[in-house]
């Protein structure tokens, strides 16, 4: 079955966008300024809302549901690397302003955070279009400061809300260096219905890619 879309509005506009990888030193200083409270050794949370919650890419202590307050999960991220290419982006997830958003929380063990984050900067922070902050994660064994990655809406990455027809043509067009992004949608989708966390436009955005007849993830 041929979805090919063509390109949309917003597809092109995002493509003429100024777009450059942040250096070494950016994401050093980055990480620094994030890590600069924290007592070498403590235990450290980290909430993820989007692939962190199906591929963290870090042994963990402990895993909880949580609820963030004050963002809600969007595809509001131009991706030119990993699910797009500067001249066809697709769009990954960010933490939007206002409502709230259901992920889960992750604790490091202390020791491990000197080697677990930097590799995380180099996967979150490679455009530093996110910014790192520590956020209370509401969670049924109480209340934890974790750290998020919120979107920057200074950043030229950001986008606001697209209609659902121009986000699906952006979606089923591109691919980057970890596959499809239509996969990266589907495969956020289904991994927040495993986990028992209900998101009403995601799933919708995600049954209509499925129908489309593309190949899924593994185990879809």
């Amino acid at each position: 079955m041929n979805t090919q879309s063509p390109p949309s509005a917003a597809g092109i506009a995002g493509a003429s966008l100024p777009f450059r990888l942040w250096t070494p030193e950016e994401r050093q200083a980055s990480l620094a300024t994030a890590l600069q409270h924290w007592q070498a050794g403590e235990d450290v949370w980290v909430y993820g809302y989007g692939s962190l919650v199906w591929r963290p890419d870090f042994d963990f202590e402990e895993r909880r549901l949580a609820t963030l307050h004050g963002h809600h999960r969007a595809l509001c991220l131009w991706s030119r690397v990993n699910r797009g290419t500067p001249e066809c982006p697709g769009l990954v997830f960010g933490l939007d302003r206002g409502g709230s958003c259901r992920g889960v929380v992750y604790r490091l063990a202390g020791g491990r955070v000197p080697t677990y984050f930097p590799a995380l900067w180099d996967r979150e922070m490679s455009t530093g279009a996110y910014l790192p902050r520590w956020l209370n994660c509401t969670t049924e064994a109480g209340t934890v400061k974790a750290l998020v990655f919120v979107m920057n809406r200074a950043n030229p990455a950001y986008i606001r809300a697209l209609p659902e027809p121009e986000l699906l043509a952006i979606v089923r067009r591109a691919a980057g260096r970890y596959g499809p992004c239509t996969e990266y949608v589907v495969q956020t989708a289904q991994a927040l219905r495993a986990a028992g966390i209900h998101d009403a436009r995601l799933d919708a955005i995600a049954r209509r890619l499925e129908q489309d007849g593309r190949p899924l993830p593994e185990g879809a």
